[in-house]
């Protein structure tokens, strides 16, 4: 379940607990003068800081003792793991390097080359960096080592690469895979059982 009241204690950030003299001027109220609905104010922000401070691991939230607002807090987190405007566009322009030079690494099975390529691409839609469904299956398809050549080219001349969903494309490849591993297993059995 969702605490939304939490999320608006965030959002609305601090408060101050004040009385406005007769001449306007507005002060703050002294703890003895508060009446209940302040105390419950006060508490209700005391629990949102203490709710997201928990949510942190004791080294973390050492980095942010000065937040004394859960608005605060909240801000810095943002501030530090997500970035601004520069260093988000920095993180996606790295991840559309990492796409870009993605490639075959030599001796890398099958099953780690997809598992790093799902990886990136979970990382740049998690960045908000687009890319066409197009551009996956075709970069993911030119990546394969050379051996799987003959099947590329099948897939390619078979399939529809705007329509393939990554899953899909990766089930194809799987497939192929499970193919040549037969193919090879039924040349090694036929060859020996001529040599009997």
């Amino acid at each position: 379940m969702k605490d939304f009241k939490i999320w608006r204690s965030i959002l609305r950030g601090p408060i101050r607990i004040a009385s406005t003299l007769d001449d306007g001027i507005v002060i703050d109220k002294q703890i003895e003068n508060y009446i209940p609905d302040d105390f419950e104010r006060v508490e209700e922000q005391e629990k949102v800081l203490a709710t997201l401070t928990m949510g942190l691991s004791p080294e973390i939230a050492q980095g942010f003792h000065e937040c004394t607002s859960a608005k605060a807090l909240w801000e810095a987190l943002i501030e530090v793991y997500e970035g601004n405007e520069d260093m988000n566009q920095s993180r996606k322009d790295m991840l559309r390097q990492k796409f870009n030079m993605f490639n075959y690494v030599v001796g890398e099975t099958l099953e780690n080359q997809l598992q790093r390529f799902i990886t990136l691409t979970t990382e740049m839609s998690s960045a908000g960096v687009m890319v066409t469904r197009s551009e996956i299956n075709k970069k993911l398809l030119n990546s394969l080592p050379k051996s799987w050549d003959m099947n590329v080219s099948v897939i390619k001349k078979t399939k529809d690469l705007n329509r393939l969903s990554l899953s899909e494309t990766m089930a194809i490849i799987k497939a192929c895979d499970l193919d040549d591993k037969q193919r090879e297993i039924n040349h090694v059995n036929s060859y020996s059982t001529a040599n009997l």
